[in-house]
């Protein structure tokens, strides 16, 4: 009886969607309940998810498809960071000059460091390739792990791996470093956790949020126009 229940809720259209949704929701509950950076609430809901699917024997293909509504609001929720860019538009123009050049020596920063690291730990040329687009949003860096030869399945792990780790990791750090201006906080956590990171921005406050949703935009623009000439420039 309960087998059978259990193989019908498998079996629901909106399966995945409610574990997502679930998941996610008693990850806020701990975080908010725990207040550890390491009950970082994407971590805790995508482990809840995965031990869902592993105890039910559920494949990814079956959640996928029934986590459907997941990507449709993606969009949406995405396109809706542009409400606090616009409003704090003022500030984000007496910060341009800084932010640009935040975006510019960070952004190399990070993909040379990246790929001189797994250069030297022996990575090949294709695992270089899924590597060096971790610090932009998963469609753009699948993209262009893909036009560099690199292999996108990869390059979705590197991307999740380094939004969780910056999300969890960054707030300590820019805490111990004694940075409180929200600017500098918002713009630190976009620019190196992307999607996770403007989470975390969130939960601090408006003007965060709006200075981690403008790295992130520029942080994925930026990388599809000079990464491949980076690549083209090296080859």
């Amino acid at each position: 009886m309960i087998s059978t229940m259990i193989q019908t809720s498998i079996q629901h259209p909106l399966f995945g969607l409610l574990v997502t949704l679930a998941s996610y929701q008693l990850a806020m509950e701990l975080n908010r309940r725990t207040r550890s950076m390491l009950a970082q609430p994407v971590l805790i809901g995508t482990l809840l998810v995965v031990g869902v699917l592993l105890l039910l024997e559920v494949d990814y293909a079956t959640y996928n498809e029934s986590a459907a509504l997941v990507w449709l609001f993606l969009g949406p929720a995405t396109v809706a960071l542009a409400v606090p860019l616009y409003t704090h538009l003022r500030r984000i123009r007496d910060y341009f000059w800084p932010l640009l050049a935040a975006l510019l020596i960070g952004g190399f920063t990070t993909v040379l460091l990246t790929l001189g690291l797994a250069w030297l730990l022996g990575a090949d040329e294709a695992l270089l390739a899924s590597l060096a687009p971790k610090s932009v949003t998963s469609p753009i860096a699948i993209l262009l792990a893909e036009d560099l030869g690199g292999s996108p399945a990869l390059a979705a792990v590197f991307v999740m791996i380094t939004g969780v780790a910056g999300a969890v990791m960054a707030p300590g750090l820019l805490k111990l470093a004694g940075i409180d201006l929200p600017a500098a906080r918002g713009f630190t956590l976009g620019l190196n956790a992307h999607a996770a990171g403007t989470a975390v921005a969130l939960e601090e406050g408006e003007e965060t949020a709006a200075f981690a949703a403008l790295a992130m935009s520029l942080t994925g623009a930026v990388t599809a126009i000079l990464l491949p000439l980076f690549y083209s420039l090296a080859g």
